[in-house]
């Protein structure tokens, strides 16, 4: 007799074999993690290679990877829960809350703006590294930052400044730095037990994987920046969460649940239908020079672009987000199902986004085969 299991080990063993053969063969990164979560569980947890190629440390179970931009959505859906709470609107100005952010012809920016990348002001400002740490800082070149844009009028991708001001914004509702807010809210009750967004304690950094420059690598200067312990334990919430693929997926699971994990709920179901809904549709981001399609804080499929790294062939019901380079989350309510992969190898699209494609087709031809069985 052919139980589940039998039939899930050999729809996902392709996707096994892919993933050491990226590492092992390919060699398009020393190491990496990848989950695969459908049907209200875990069903793939990989994890193989090199987490630091100049002192031989192997990856580990409790290995942390660098989510570069894949932190977005842990700040996103941190301010939905404040509007969803009534703490504040989504068409509310950001003014607000933080009067001071209205410098420079800021006033008309408002919190919908901030999660769809239609604030105006997509430049990170000329901060430099070591200075991400001192938050003071942060805020007031935040304060004092000048519209390249009509707020509301471009998509334009806030690389860095997306997650800087969900966290003042989360700062001043709430009154709880954002780490601590992410630990209490999302990370605690979710069990994601090995995700931070500016680690707390610098003894953690040792299981962290040393973010790694490939031979097609454009500009590594966000790689070495993310190797630095200072950084990684700054508040950057748009580029420095560390975790596990294992992690994320449960993030994912919950919100394929309507935002609901093992009883505990972190958003309503209303809610993750809003930030997953179009709100961004198929408009060219100059930032990027790429057509994108965006929710509240997500990604959205069906498009090609760097959402390709999402697969082949997407819904529009496919939601996620990608690191810069590395890495790549999503989850597809058609498939009831999410993958979550994250490299220590950080290369230039032209390699990056079929390296995580293949992936992601793989996961779903898998996933497509079980549903059919």
């Amino acid at each position: 007799m052919v139980t589940e299991s039998d039939m899930q080990h050999e729809a996902f063993e392709p996707v096994e074999r892919l993933f050491r053969e990226q590492i092992s063969v390919q060699r398009l990164h020393p190491g990496a993690s990848l989950a695969v979560w459908r049907a209200g569980r875990l069903v793939l947890d990989l994890y193989a290679g090199i987490a630091d190629t100049q002192q031989g440390t192997p990856v580990e179970r409790d290995t942390l990877f660098v989510l570069f931009s894949s932190t977005k959505p842990l700040a996103s859906m941190a301010v939905l829960q404040l509007v969803e709470r009534g703490r504040i609107g989504l068409d509310d100005p950001l003014a607000k809350c933080w009067p001071e952010f209205a410098r420079n012809g800021k006033d008309a920016v408002t919190v919908r703006h901030i999660l769809t990348h239609r604030g105006g002001f997509p430049e990170t400002p000329p901060l430099t590294a070591w200075r991400w740490g001192d938050w003071p800082s942060v805020v007031a070149a935040m304060e004092e930052v000048t519209p390249r844009y009509a707020p509301g009028s471009v998509s334009a991708y806030h690389a860095i400044n997306h997650g800087w001001v969900c966290a003042e914004i989360i700062h001043r509702v709430d009154g709880r730095p954002f780490p601590r807010y992410l630990r209490e809210e999302i990370t605690g009750p979710l069990r994601m037990d090995d995700t931070y967004a500016g680690l707390p304690d610098a003894d953690l950094a040792r299981r962290v994987a040393r973010v790694h420059a490939t031979e097609d690598a454009p500009d590594f200067w966000l790689g070495r920046t993310m190797n630095r312990l200072d950084v990684l334990q700054s508040i950057t919430p748009a580029a420095n969460g560390v975790s596990t693929a294992r992690d994320m997926a449960r993030f994912y699971g919950a919100l394929l649940n309507g935002g609901t994990l093992e009883g505990e709920s972190i958003l309503q179901p209303e809610t993750v239908a809003l930030a997953t809904a179009v709100e961004v549709d198929a408009e060219l981001d100059p930032a990027l020079g790429l057509e994108m399609r965006r929710g509240l804080g997500f990604n959205l499929g069906g498009m090609g672009g760097n959402n390709l790294r999402f697969g082949s062939r997407t819904s529009e019901r496919t939601f996620g987000h990608g690191g810069a380079g590395t890495s790549i989350c999503w989850a597809d309510k058609d498939l009831d199902a999410a993958m979550v992969f994250i490299p220590n190898g950080f290369r230039g699209d032209e390699t990056n986004v079929p390296r995580a494609r293949s992936l992601s087709d793989a996961v779903r031809k898998a996933c497509a085969a079980l549903a059919s069985a």
